[in-house]
């Protein structure tokens, strides 16, 4: 029986993948990394620093530190998403049908807890959610499975009872490595992505979700 609920953040409750990938190509092409925006859907789900991080390796720069320019990039997308408040479509039914359910609710993202608070704050969303866990400064990012784990632990509630709601192969990865059950929401351009095979659910939107299929997983 499910007894929790663990929200990947950008892509899935936000519409924040874009703000990321005009942050990056902006900041990195700064610093004169040749990136395209198809390096940056490639890399949906990982960590900034990570990607920062590739990016540094394949063409170094000496100007300002790999910190720096995560830091850029993050601030960009934070001013972006309090901005425009991009919440995804259905996201507050989701959470409905979640407390109606009578499930406790939780975030687990690879993003730094500074967005994922003020994304939190943005959309009116203060007291829904009991955990908000942050893989930014963990050893590991997704798809390891430390930041759902984590957030898991912090619910009191072992993974095998708890669903995440992922938008990337990446993430779902991640809550599956864990044990949990998982939804996959993909956005439409990688819907037909034989890899989702692997979710226990694939929904074409959060207005999907409903308790009857919260209690089938």
């Amino acid at each position: 029986m499910i007894e929790a609920v663990v929200f990947d953040l950008d892509g899935l409750m936000i519409d924040s993948q874009p703000y990321w990938q005009d942050a990056q190509l902006e900041i990195l092409s700064q610093v004169g990394v040749p990136i395209t925006r198809q390096d940056t859907i490639d890399t949906t789900g990982m960590r900034i620093d990570q990607i920062v991080g590739m990016c540094y390796g394949e063409s170094p720069w000496d100007s300002i530190s790999c910190d720096q320019v995560c830091s850029r990039i993050l601030d960009r997308v934070t001013e972006l998403v309090c901005q425009h408040k991009p919440a995804m479509p259905g996201l507050n039914h989701a959470i409905g049908v979640c407390q109606q359910l009578g499930v406790k609710l939780a975030i687990a993202s690879s993003s730094p807890m500074n967005l994922i608070d003020a994304t939190v704050e943005a959309l009116n969303l203060d007291g829904v959610f009991e955990v908000k866990s942050s893989g930014a400064q963990l050893r590991h990012g997704k798809p390891h499975p430390e930041v759902y784990l984590n957030a898991c632990e912090a619910l009191g509630i072992p993974p095998a009872q708890c669903v995440a709601i992922e938008d990337s192969f990446v993430g779902l990865l991640a809550a599956k490595a864990a044990s949990m059950k998982a939804i996959v929401v993909p956005d439409f351009s990688a819907a037909n992505d034989k890899r989702f095979v692997i979710a226990d659910q694939q929904l074409g939107s959060l207005g999907e979700l409903t308790v009857e299929l919260l209690q089938s997983l």
